[in-house]
């Protein structure tokens, strides 16, 4: 299935998503001829009465203040999005809402379950977990972007695939399908010596099925060598240029608190390029 609608998730609160995020979505949006929403949140925080009643400060007037700053980001950030997607010529819309901070994750996966595909950016200081949320909540592919940042436009150019035959890295190939038809150049990484991997379903086999898409692809093993997981796909995305990273997502929601496999939390907490993840 083509990738026609897409989602971005947009932060007014605590600092606004850099507008150069806006552009590298829309710049994604163009390169798949796809529709681009975005949404913004106007987010109130909440206090609970009884740090309230004992305060000798100006406790609600500090909390407008602060829903006036988020406010007037969103208003921003939603602007120069408009401007981006005109000076495209994409189609796109923009969605204002209004919620207290806790209620932002929830809202945004109930957009991105309409979606073929949901854009995340990730602050370099990663204290939210809006990410996690929609990447196990929304049962759609998430594009983790990093908001620092990148020295060169997004483009198609070379597509990595991280591939170790499990039941995520699977569904992740079949979500980018749309992506890899269209990619320069398609790599199938294989990480060894650093979990056990079935050999009789190898990369191999992967190529085989890519082949029947017309995608010819790259095979290339690295050995862990003692290495995290994630640190040998971030240097590995740096040595061979690449502009996606797909993989499986390994975790799960525990009262709200994500328990998460080692190379999504190493490379989730600090993206160093795009990476569509599924789950």
């Amino acid at each position: 299935m083509a990738i026609k609608d897409i989602l971005l998730t947009l932060t007014s609160y605590p600092d606004p998503t850099p507008v150069s995020v806006t552009e590298e979505a829309v710049s994604v949006a163009a390169a798949l001829g796809a529709h681009l929403a975005a949404v913004a949140c106007e987010v109130h925080v909440e206090v609970p009465g009884h740090f309230l009643s004992g305060s000798i400060a100006n406790i609600p007037a500090i909390l407008a203040g602060e829903a006036e700053k988020s406010r007037k980001s969103a208003k921003d950030i939603l602007a120069a999005f408009d401007a981006a997607a005109n000076k495209a010529g994409i189609l796109h819309e923009t969605y204002v809402e209004k919620c207290p901070t806790f209620a932002v994750p929830d809202l945004l996966v109930d957009y991105a379950r309409l979606r073929d595909l949901t854009i995340v950016p990730v602050p370099e200081s990663y204290d939210q977990w809006y990410a996690e949320a929609v990447i196990f909540g929304s049962g759609r592919p998430t594009l983790v972007v990093p908001e620092s940042p990148r020295p060169r436009p997004f483009e198609l150019g070379t597509i990595a695939i991280a591939w170790d035959f499990s039941r995520a890295a699977a569904r992740a190939v079949s979500d980018a399908l749309p992506l890899l038809e269209k990619a320069k150049k398609v790599r199938i990484v294989t990480v060894t010596n650093e979990k056990k991997l079935d050999s009789k379903h190898s990369a191999e086999e992967l190529a085989k099925n890519l082949a029947r898409h017309g995608i010819d692809v790259v095979l290339d093993k690295i050995d862990a060598n003692g290495k995290r997981i994630g640190e040998v796909l971030e240097a590995y995305a740096v040595s061979h240029k690449v502009d996606v990273l797909v993989m499986g997502a390994y975790g799960h929601s525990r009262w709200r608190e994500f328990v998460l496999g080692g190379a999504t939390k190493s490379l989730l907490s600090k993206p160093p390029l795009p990476i569509l993840f599924s789950h």
